[in-house]
């Protein structure tokens, strides 16, 4: 059985302890969503305030140039990148992780078309259970082609080899599920998806900053992903997109903003796309929010992702198991995957009034979400989430399921 001790003395070895203290935590709170909104560095006020005070308020518009706003999604994907095994200038931070999905993936799809050998293939693949958002992109992107496309839904990751075959031109996959933490095999199911013919976009939504990426060595064809989550860059922070250096050359979306140009100010009136990762850009980006990107992105300079994933492990290792020890007498199901491999960064368990028992923990000052259908969720940001507040939750947790402390009546939120 592991003791409170125990934990405290987790705390006292972790390499990673001294990172908290960059984070702007509100006291008597333990905050368990990273996965949804990473907590705020500190560091992003001062940075705030610089950019509105000074590169707004006194340089004006002089900043585009003197400040380097104008070519700032591309510094700050460079920033990015060794996150994600990327190579320089080959991410743009811009416009929300949908839009990403929609540019990429209609990239990938122009590109399938204009290969002959691939040139009628209709389909689409990704999973029933990946993140809506992605399901609702390529179902309007199919209907709006209205050229035959077909999205094809898969129900479980081991059906995905088979529905994956040479009919299929384009597979998207959310590297760990948002719902369950399940983690997929970049590396094999990329080379699956490639030995059929089919380009692969994958979503790093829940990956970039929790899990070692290494899109490179998986030889990826293209992936998006948001900032605000582990990369702790705010609310509705600018995405990001991926478009390796193989596919420059060839990279379109319909998406042609004036930012795609590959002379902007030139004013000309046909549409002529920049020859790099400038394309995957559309409009005019905001500045503010896109530059505190930085600020989460600078934590990540004083330590490794092997470090980060060492004691993500650790943490919901920790988690797991103090969960099943401490509150076993309730029905709670382990949805989370246990082993190693196929683990992101997040832990969830079902429970009947999974929503009910959500709230109560937050008004206890422990802090997850909710997902339907009934998916307690829990976010392990190991910047900032110590051994003892584990501890601490599952104590907290325990003492409601076993004086049922939750109220059956609450009306569920906008946001849950």
């Amino acid at each position: 059985m592991i003791t409170e001790n125990h934990c405290i003395q987790l705390d006292q070895n972790d390499a990673l302890a001294t990172l908290r203290q960059q984070f702007a935590l509100p006291p008597d709170t333990i905050y368990l969503d990273g996965n949804s909104l990473g907590a705020q560095p500190r560091a992003a006020l001062d940075h705030a305030q610089h950019i509105i005070h000074q590169e707004w308020g006194t340089d004006l518009i002089k900043s585009w140039n003197t400040a380097g706003w104008f070519n700032r999604p591309l510094s700050i994907g460079n920033e990015l990148a060794p996150l994600i095994g990327a190579q320089a200038d080959e991410v743009a931070v811009t416009d929300s992780t949908s839009v990403n999905l929609f540019k990429a993936a209609a990239a990938a799809l122009h590109l399938q078309r204009n290969t002959p050998a691939h040139a009628q293939r209709r389909i689409i693949v990704t999973e029933r259970s990946n993140f809506p958002t992605d399901i609702y992109i390529l179902e309007g992107l199919s209907h709006f082609l209205n050229d035959g496309y077909e999205l094809r839904l898969v129900d479980q990751p081991a059906d995905l080899h088979s529905a994956i075959d040479q009919d299929v031109a384009l597979v998207v996959l959310t590297h760990v599920n948002y719902r369950t933490g399940y983690m997929f095999d970049m590396v094999e199911l990329t080379a699956h998806c490639q030995a059929q013919g089919a380009l692969v976009v994958w979503d790093l939504c829940h990956s970039a900053g929790a899990v070692p990426v290494d899109l490179h060595a998986a030889n990826a064809d293209f992936a998006i992903g948001c900032t605000y989550k582990y990369l702790n860059a705010g609310p509705g922070a600018p995405a990001f997109i991926w478009v390796p250096k193989k596919h420059q050359p060839h990279f379109t979306q319909p998406l042609t903003g004036w930012w795609a140009h590959q002379s902007p100010f030139e004013m000309q009136t046909n549409f002529k796309g920049a020859p790099d990762i400038r394309a995957a850009l559309c409009g005019t980006q905001p500045i503010i929010s896109l530059s505190l990107v930085s600020s989460g992105l600078a934590v990540f300079k004083q330590t490794t992702m092997a470090q980060i994933r060492t004691k993500s492990l650790a943490l919901t290792d920790l988690f797991i198991q103090l969960v099943e020890e401490r509150c076993a007498d309730h029905p709670l199901q382990l949805e989370t995957p246990r082993e190693h491999a196929h683990r992101g960064s997040h832990v969830s368990f079902a429970h009947p009034h999974g929503y009910a028992i959500v709230q109560a923990l937050i008004e206890h000052g422990v802090i997850g979400d909710y997902r339907e259908p009934h998916i307690m969720r829990f976010g392990f940001t190991p910047l900032y989430t110590s051994f003892h507040e584990v501890w601490q939750a599952v104590d907290i947790l325990k003492d409601i399921l076993d004086h049922q402390k939750y109220d059956l009546n609450l009306e569920k939120n906008a946001v849950t």
